[in-house]
């Protein structure tokens, strides 16, 4: 006689352990097997095409001067420790300017969805700036504000290269920023307000502590993708003068007529910028799962 599941736990004062039938253990070893075949193949193709390119690289007939121009361990081991330096700044620039576009960005962005006919010039103010600063080039945005503030000779007013490059930083990137934030607000369904005002919270209570929450969650990944790109161009600040880790190897170049510097900084840059860009990846990832299993995004 058979018993069932409650009879043998029953009787035995324990619960059964779990015993996986064969059939999912086969498709289990399949599976395995699929993705160890899939590994070796990648691995392979990745051999062979990254052979390839090594081979029509060091067979080029210019390869062996754009070794000694570009590809000198000498003054790789030169610069190294420099740039090393200036990317402290970079470092310190990224952490400054991305706490500045944060509030800035988020006030912009908070002012453009305002209600009310009292608040239009404020929206138009808002929807002006992101306009105009979106479609600035940065580099154009940088030289103004590093070589055109400093002419007007304006008392009180810094003329610092630093100061001066992260403002323009923080001017550019609060634009983009604004959006993504005005993006994730307009997101949030009209419902979560009037819910909110249902309970008595006051319009600004309820994007306060209804609305913003929501919005800043669902924009997280975006939020992140522009750290990042505001980390690689940190480095512009180097034309106004800042010694960062570009204008670092830019005074080796220019001592030494070779561009190896500006190779390692190019690394340095790519080494810094890489776990930011898989830190991304992975809260993009996590989210999609809990928004298709039904979880709060």
């Amino acid at each position: 006689m058979t018993l069932n599941k409650e009879e043998r736990t029953e009787g035995s004062g324990e619960p059964e352990a779990y015993v996986p039938s064969q059939r999912r253990l086969d498709r289990e070893r399949y599976r395995r097997a699929r993705a160890r075949r899939a590994t070796a193949i990648g691995a392979l193709s990745t051999l062979v095409t990254g052979a390839v390119l090594y081979l029509v690289v060091v067979n080029a007939p210019g390869w062996p001067r754009t070794k000694e121009t570009f590809f000198d361990w000498g003054y790789a081991r030169e610069a190294f420790p420099k740039l090393l330096e200036g990317l402290w700044l970079n470092v310190r620039l990224l952490l400054v300017c991305g706490a500045a576009v944060l509030v800035l960005g988020m006030l912009i962005a908070v002012a453009r969805t305002l209600r009310g006919p009292v608040f239009f010039p404020l929206r138009v103010l808002a929807a002006a700036y992101t306009d105009f600063f979106r479609g600035l080039p940065l580099i154009i945005n940088l030289m103004i504000v590093v070589l055109g503030v400093p002419a007007l000779r304006l008392q009180g007013v810094t003329v610092d290269p630093v100061l001066l490059g992260g403002t323009a930083l923080t001017l550019t990137y609060s634009a983009y920023v604004a959006e993504v934030f005005r993006a994730g607000i307009e997101s949030v369904h009209p419902s979560q307000r009037a819910a909110a005002r249902s309970l008595g919270l006051s319009n600004r209570q309820a994007l306060r502590y209804v609305v913003l929450p929501q919005a800043v969650r669902r924009q997280v990944p975006p939020l992140l993708n522009d750290l990042v790109s505001l980390q690689k161009d940190t480095g512009l600040v180097s034309i106004g003068g800042a010694v960062d880790a570009v204008r670092a190897a830019d005074i080796i170049v220019g001592r030494s007529l070779n561009y190896t510097p500006y190779i390692v900084a190019g690394l340095v840059f790519v080494a810094l910028t890489i776990p930011m860009t898989r830190f991304t990846d992975w809260v993009t990832a996590r989210m999609d799962r809990r928004r298709a299993q039904g979880g709060v995004a």
